[in-house]
């Protein structure tokens, strides 16, 4: 069936930006642009809807003032925003509220070792700069538990069925002092990973409230962006979540600051990690890691597998910034908690090795030896090839 109005479909990447649409009658439009060129454009996705509408209807759409939407239909997009802030660390400052005792739980983490007889451990890197031990215990409640008991404060079920016991409630005059010195250091993320917060999310849900009246832009709580049992990997996807989530509401700001209405007319969805599409409220960064890489993923599954045939297909997806690594084989496979960029996420998503290694990755000199990445020369200024500037890339 033939559209009535425009259908764009974008993969933003972190160098190159391509644009599918399908215009009124059925006709389709293919365009490649650098993700980033200021000397041209402010924000390529937005650029490339614009030239294809004026080519395409034959009327000028000004550069320089918001988009007319009554003529699209829809727009889904996959991008590489919050997947090469991760792989480069270029994500949003923050900070970890965890439970009282358990400073270092994220940095010591499950202490797996995947090559055990390596003489030098190379620890695995945590995304905030400061901690703060939240005042406040829970514990489950079992007949032969031997922790040094506390007075019971108070006992209740919590959203798993499981029985707990308030040993000591949350001192908020206390943490909002500590929460002021976090602002006064300009940091505006915060990730809370509370002990049992995936059954019982009270203490984090207070300790939300008082960080958001405060001023804190994004408030991760553990309970909310994974209730899942397992602290550690829980604590590491609310730290992503805190890490990347203000890097993907920036983009998006700009994104839909480019047309009129901001968008409000129009259905935009955005490629989640596990390959299903969400609107642009619910889009985060715990769920935005592969949202381009899958992307290409359903995209190769449905344009190279052959109906009923038995052989795999293997993904090998290269872009400027980073590689991306998959397998279709008739349906898609999916993990429930993967490692990227040395970050462990446990959150659905489709099983796809990403390495910071691309096209456009930056050579430089450490220790005597050239290394590749994970930095990347980009589109702007790009590598020397672009005449840009003077980054170096293999």
């Amino acid at each position: 069936m033939e559209p009535a109005k425009f259908q764009f479909a974008i993969d933003r990447g972190g160098t190159f930006t391509d644009v599918f649409a399908r215009c009124p009658g059925g006709k389709v439009r293919v365009l490649k642009l650098l993700s980033e060129d200021p000397a041209n454009y402010r924000d390529a996705p937005t650029e490339g809807i614009r030239r294809i509408l004026q080519e395409e209807c034959e009327e000028p759409v000004p550069r320089d003032s918001p988009i007319d939407t009554s003529r699209i239909e829809w727009i889904r997009m996959g991008t590489t925003v919050a997947t090469n802030a991760l792989l480069e660390r270029k994500g949003e400052r923050m900070a970890l509220l965890i439970t009282r005792g358990f400073k270092d739980l994220l940095h010591i983490g499950n202490q797996s070792r995947p090559k055990i007889f390596d003489l030098e451990i190379v620890m695995p890197e945590v995304l905030y700069e400061e901690v703060i031990e939240v005042d406040e215990r829970v514990v489950l409640q079992q007949a032969g538990c031997q922790l040094p008991k506390s007075d019971v404060l108070e006992v209740g079920t919590g959203s798993t069925g499981e029985r707990v016991e308030v040993w000591r409630r949350v001192d908020l005059a206390q943490l909002e002092d500590q929460l002021r010195g976090v602002l006064a250091r300009g940091i505006r993320s915060l990730a809370v990973v509370l002990l049992h917060s995936y059954t019982w999310s009270q203490h984090e849900q207070q300790v939300g409230q008082l960080a958001r009246t405060l001023g804190f832009l994004q408030v991760s709580l553990s309970s909310e962006v994974m209730p899942m049992i397992r602290v550690v990997p829980r604590g590491y996807t609310a730290c992503a979540d805190a890490y990347l989530t203000p890097c993907i509401r920036s983009y998006i700001t700009g994104f839909r600051a480019g047309f009129q209405r901001t968008l409000k007319d129009v259905r935009v969805l955005f490629m989640q990690s596990d390959g299903g599409l969400t609107p642009m409220s619910k889009f985060n960064g715990s769920r935005a890691i592969l949202s381009g890489p899958a992307g290409g993923v359903v995209g190769y599954a449905v344009t190279t597998h052959a109906d009923g045939g038995t052989e795999p297909v293997i993904g090998f997806d290269m872009g400027g910034t980073s590689t991306d690594v998959s397998r279709y084989a008739g349906e898609f496979e999916h993990v429930f908690e993967a490692t990227t960029a040395g970050i462990t996420i446990q959150a659905p998503q489709l099983d796809i090795n990403t390495v910071a290694a691309g096209g456009g990755s930056m050579l430089s000199f450490r220790s005597g030896l050239f290394v590749v990445g994970p930095e990347s020369a980009g589109a702007h200024p790009g590598p020397t090839c672009y005449r840009k500037g003077q980054r170096l890339a293999p």
